[in-house]
């Protein structure tokens, strides 16, 4: 299996999207970014480093001039940045300068760190991408997104960074267990709400080829979801407009994540919200009561969470209200008129927001 996916910016490459099935083809995928003189610093986690941190190192020591590995401990309560500093500081000992480059090598935290990192460090250095799960490889590690969490406020400090390269394993897929990589699903159905019905009926018709794993069933769904994430990117790099219609779901999400304590996973907290967003776009007349229904539906299929219990209406309307998609005192809601047709709304009340947390509830 390969794929190469090409990321434009003004009409011009910008950096590949490679997926693979095995790290064999990251030698020559390195070929361009001339890192025979530089330092790489693989920057991964408690839970990825030692399964593949070794077998990265041994493939990035084929063509770079040297390569260390930085390990944090695993989790949200580590995408702080108490972390960052402590990357930067062997950053600094081992003298990378400039011309050197990290390597995000896990999930979404790792993803966010690395590339926050490589974008303040020396006013910005270059990364690469090599994600390991399935919520990275389809979201997070595409788009140049980057950032810390702040008192338990998601992505509160941060920057965009675009990556060098994002090269995925797809076989690292199979170490996950089976609640990691559903969560990765809730981002995977998000592109069916928000862009394209009918990549939505595949997914539900392949359910079980994707619970199984099956090669050719993850290869076209994870192409499917970068190329949906991709050209909403490269039309709105700095989430001016259209960008944000890739937080459907994520506006409630956000804080049911933060008041669970992330005890709860990303995707599961977006699937939860996603049914939020699914209630509101129903009772404000944009989807019909079938639609919200078989989208709901779904959700379920994959085991995904559609209610959320032991926290207040109230507590995740504060929570939500101070999101960081909150412009001007009003909030940009994303809602679907019609499944596959993501649209901001500006006009949604405090009293909507209060319904659509309640329909989730239990």
């Amino acid at each position: 299996m390969s794929e190469t996916i090409g990321v434009r910016f003004d009409n011009k490459p910008c950096y590949d999207i490679i997926l693979e099935d095995s790290w064999d083809g990251l030698t020559k995928a390195l070929e361009n970014l001339n890192v025979k003189k530089r330092k790489i610093c693989i920057v991964t986690e408690s839970n990825v480093g030692p399964l593949y941190a070794k077998k990265v190192r041994d493939v990035l020591e084929k063509s770079a001039h040297k390569v260390i590995i930085f390990q944090f401990p695993a989790g949200e309560k580590s995408k702080n940045l108490e972390i960052i500093n402590e990357l930067y500081e062997v950053l600094i000992k081992e003298k990378f300068d400039r011309n050197d480059m990290l390597a995000a090598l896990g999930g979404g935290v790792t993803g966010d760190m690395t590339g926050f990192a490589a974008a303040t460090y020396l006013r910005g250095i270059d990364f690469i991408q090599l994600p390991t799960t399935l919520l990275s490889q389809v979201d997070s590690s595409v788009g140049g997104k980057t950032g810390v969490d702040y008192k338990g406020y998601k992505n509160m400090i941060g920057a965009f960074k675009q990556p060098s390269l994002v090269y995925m394993n797809t076989d690292t897929l199979k170490t996950l267990n089976t609640r990691e990589f559903i969560s990765g699903m809730g981002e995977v159905i998000k592109y069916g709400f928000i862009k394209d019905k009918a990549f939505l009926d595949w997914i539900i018709e392949n359910e079980k080829s994707i619970k199984s794993l099956d090669k050719d069933a993850l290869e076209y769904m994870i192409k499917c979801s970068c190329n949906a994430k991709r050209v909403v990117v490269e039309n709105d790099f700095t989430e001016k407009g259209e960008r944000a219609t890739l937080n459907f779901g994520h506006t409630i999400g956000h804080a049911v994540e933060k008041l669970k304590d992330f005890t709860l996973l990303h995707g599961e907290c977006v699937a939860v919200g996603m049914v939020s967003a699914l209630y509101l776009s129903y009772k404000k007349g944009k989807i019909t009561k079938d639609d919200y229904t078989s989208g709901v539906n779904a959700i379920k299929l994959f085991n995904l969470p559609v209610t959320v219990s032991g926290i207040s209406s109230e507590d995740v309307l504060e929570a939500t209200l101070h999101d960081k998609k909150m412009a001007s005192d009003s909030i940009k809601f994303v809602l679907i008129e019609g499944i596959g047709n993501a649209v901001i709304d500006r006009n949604v009340s405090k009293e909507d927001i209060k319904d659509a947390i309640n329909s989730i509830l239990v």
